[in-house]
């Protein structure tokens, strides 16, 4: 992990009260800051933070060479209440590089990281003035990254950065990430790109392979959008799943193509023969049932209509015939 003393400047123009970043401007920039700070303490025990701001009434230096968040955040909270007026990187690059020379472990490597919200004026936008200013940085071994978003973003201030740059770099040690405004936060745009893929042990490689090149995140970040460095459980978790899912979906794909589109899908497992008989029966039962039922329903109706042949007459005679024929009990006591 690179052993470095970081100076950040940031951006307390008046642009820092726009909303296109959420939740604002200098609020996005302000957690990005803290972001910055968090990876260059954990990469390295022994790095150094600073911080300083390049607007308002000229450069002010909030908080010197330091390893305790709370004076970057203390800083953080003064820079707010100064928000206004117009930028002046120029002169606040100079003094940077200034308060990284007076650093008290001289092996610790220079670096500055510039936060740009607002357009270019003055000095900032000659590009020839830039060029000079990253060739004397360079001279000196001052690595510089920059991070562009809001009117800075815009094709014409980006092309004065990307050639400032290309003068300040030496061995690709400095980097342009431009931003533009969407939903995304300005945090984990930083943290996905190359301004910080040192310190977190990524290669330029990888980061060109995951679309987060040195000119920014295209359409990065990290997979299934959490950072293995922040919360390695869940990326753990996330990544698991991801393989069972596939796993799942290659089973069913190799059983689906297992019988043919054309073949007829038969049953013979034991459960569907049993329920094949048990239909058998219950049909069997039911035609039976309506057979004896209309037969039944036949024979009352042939009663019927010979009842209807017999004539009144005729039918008294029989029923005083029936009368008159000896009864079983009658029978036994003329027996007896």
């Amino acid at each position: 992990m690179p052993l470095e003393a970081t100076m950040i400047i940031v951006d307390t123009s008046e642009y820092m009260r726009n909303g296109d970043y959420p939740p604002a401007r200098w609020e996005a920039q302000a957690d990005a800051v803290n972001t910055v700070f968090m990876a260059k303490t954990d990469s390295n025990p022994e790095n150094l933070v600073g911080l300083m701001t390049m607007s308002g009434k000229g450069p002010e230096v909030l908080a010197t060479n330091t390893k305790e968040q709370g004076q970057i955040l203390k800083g953080l909270h003064t820079a707010s209440g100064k928000v206004g007026g117009t930028t002046d990187a120029p002169t606040a690059i100079s003094v940077a590089q200034l308060a990284l020379k007076h650093r008290q472990n001289k092996n610790l490597r220079q670096r500055i990281i510039v936060f740009i919200g607002s357009p270019l004026v003055d000095q900032a936008a000659d590009e020839k003035s830039m060029v000079r200013l990253a060739k004397k940085l360079k001279k000196n071994s001052v690595a510089v990254d920059i991070v562009a978003f809001g009117e800075a973003a815009e094709d014409a201030h980006a092309s004065v950065l990307r050639a400032f740059v290309d003068n300040v770099s030496q061995s690709d040690n400095s980097h342009l990430v431009t931003i533009a405004p969407g939903t995304h936060l300005l945090s984990d745009m930083i943290i996905s790109s190359a301004v910080l893929a040192g310190d977190r042990g990524i290669p330029e490689e990888v980061l060109a392979e995951s679309g987060a090149g040195p000119s920014g995140p295209a359409a990065g970040g990290f997979e299934f959008g959490v950072d293995p460095s922040l919360d390695p459980e869940l990326a753990m978790a996330l990544r698991m799943s991801m393989e069972e899912e596939e796993a799942r979906r290659a089973a069913a794909a190799a059983q689906s193509s297992t019988p043919s589109s054309g073949e007829p899908v038969s049953s013979s497992t034991p459960v569907a023969d049993a329920a094949a008989a048990a239909e058998d029966d219950e049909d069997a039962m039911l035609q039976q049932a309506l057979a004896l039922s209309e037969g039944q329903d036949v024979e009352m109706a042939a009663a019927g209509e010979a009842d209807e042949d017999i004539s009144e007459e005729e039918a008294i005679a029989r029923a005083i015939e029936m009368s008159m024929k000896p009864q079983p009990e009658d029978e036994g006591k003329d027996k007896k």
